[in-house]
């Protein structure tokens, strides 16, 4: 008998399509998986009552299609409202929160005729790659439960890595479309800054550092749920066309020249290991046929972080600066995101202004760099796998880690400018925890970097080895 949790999305969906099978039974599978393994990993979290999941699930057996996610169950990152469900961002403030209304990523979902059904876990607000809040606890790792599945987007990578969704949703500012997928033997996809909308709420203009994006176990499901989370909106004012991101996904990778960025020079501490590992994933695109080359240091890390650090506090101050204002609200507030706010309403105009000069700078850099090569490669993390127990790495090696998020600053090259990247499993270290890498491109480059992944997928499929507890 097929196991249908086993399945990716596009092949649940052909088998629904053909009437091959129907949604109740897929729903009915992946209660039953999500009973037997998620109480493990909290990956999974405010999931609906079954017994009405499964009534929707029948509704949609006789149904004509939506879309291509018709009847499939899909649990939304816990960043977004979702009507019904309890929606809490991992804030006490929120913690009963349930939305009369879906945030537009959701409304997307159940437009292409998923079933949402649950949330997947996320640090509180999404600061920190480590998925723990005080409202439902922490996330673990499938290939090791003892230590952390990262984040934000934690409980999609373990939730798709255990076999508990067929395909998810992220979001990325800081990596977190890319840390998880590493720690998880999973892919993420950020794509280019304005091709996923959002709900225009607030200030539409000045903050370009987070966007939603895809995340699944193999390259063809992500490119079919970037199309359909990227359609335009008129309201959002950097959103563009999107593209048939799933047709001609299989093309001939070869001549493409990948630049090699390493550990830039030194600048950015590495557990050992790491670089040895991520070099399966090169050693992969040469026998694609890629001309793979070794690039120096093409900016200073130290002006890119302190870019990265001032822009991103100013966007956080912005966001979350209503509830620091009102004195309950910021008594249940994580540290680190008071760190962020006080900061963020320290600076001057002028502060913001140097930092995106300097943000400016690395984008005519990289301009340059991009008429030689078609992608660039970075690991996608810099520690493995760490204990769920930790609050963050404080030191890598003999470095001490000065912030809660500089244990993870190799991301942000591509968060600064808006780059689209492509998070690839790299294989497994001698510890027998996943790593990946980041393969990213010039803006507007996702198609080319999705193509480039089915190759290094067809070639790899590192997320067929399963976690030990499957």
């Amino acid at each position: 008998m097929t196991d249908l949790t086993a399945l990716s999305a596009s092949d649940l969906s052909r088998l629904v399509a053909a009437r091959q099978t129907a949604p109740s039974e897929i729903m009915a599978a992946f209660l039953a998986r999500n009973a037997a393994v998620n109480p493990g990993l909290n990956a999974i979290v405010a999931q609906r009552n079954p017994a009405d999941l499964m009534a929707e699930a029948r509704a949609a057996d006789d149904a004509p299609p939506q879309g291509w996610l018709h009847g499939l169950p899909l649990a939304v990152k816990d960043l977004v409202a979702v009507k019904g469900i309890r929606s809490t961002w991992g804030s006490p403030v929120f913690a009963d929160h349930v939305p009369d209304a879906d945030d537009m990523l959701a409304r997307r979902l159940r437009g292409a005729g998923a079933i949402l059904a649950a949330k997947t876990n996320t640090p509180e607000f999404g600061l920190g790659s480590h998925s723990f809040n005080p409202v439902h606890g922490v996330t673990g790792n499938p290939y090791d439960s003892t230590r952390t599945a990262g984040g934000s987007s934690g409980g999609a990578a373990a939730a798709l890595a255990a076999r508990l969704v067929p395909v998810a949703d992220g979001s990325d500012m800081m990596g977190s479309l890319r840390n998880p997928a590493a720690f998880c033997n999973v892919y993420g996809f950020r794509p280019s800054y304005g091709l996923v909308p959002s709900d225009p709420v607030g200030d539409t203009f000045l903050h370009q550092l987070a966007t939603d994006g895809p995340m699944a176990r193999n390259v063809e499901d992500m490119a079919r749920l970037l199309e359909t989370l990227s359609q335009p909106d008129a309201a959002d004012p950097h959103s563009r066309p999107t593209e048939p991101f799933a047709e001609g996904l299989d093309r001939d990778v070869k001549g493409m020249a990948i630049g090699w960025l390493g550990d830039w020079g030194g600048a950015y501490a590495m557990e050992p290991g790491i670089l040895d590992t991520c070099g399966n994933a090169l050693k992969t695109l040469a026998d694609l046929g890629c001309h793979v080359e070794d690039v120096p240091p093409p900016f200073p890390a130290a002006k890119l972080w302190e870019a990265w650090i001032t822009l991103r506090s100013w966007a956080v101050a912005a966001r979350l600066g209503p509830l620091y204002a009102h004195a309950p609200h910021r008594a249940l507030l994580k540290p680190e995101a008071i760190w962020e706010i006080e900061r963020g309403n320290a600076f001057s105009a002028m502060q913001v202004h140097r930092a995106s000069v300097v943000r400016s700078e690395w984008f005519t850099a990289l301009a340059s760099l991009f008429t030689r090569f078609d992608a660039l490669v970075l690991p996608a993390a810099q520690v493995w796998p760490f204990p769920k127990d930790w609050r963050y790495p404080e030191t890598i090696g003999t470095t001490g880690m000065d912030t809660y998020h500089r244990w993870m600053e190799v991301v942000i090259p591509v968060s600064l400018v808006g780059l689209p990247a492509l998070a690839a499993p790299a294989g497994f270290g001698t510890n027998g925890l996943p790593m990946g890498v980041q393969i990213f491109g010039p803006r507007g480059a996702d198609r080319a970097l999705l193509q480039l992944g089915q190759a290094y997928h067809r070639a790899t499929d590192w997320p067929g080895r399963r976690p030990p507890l499957l």
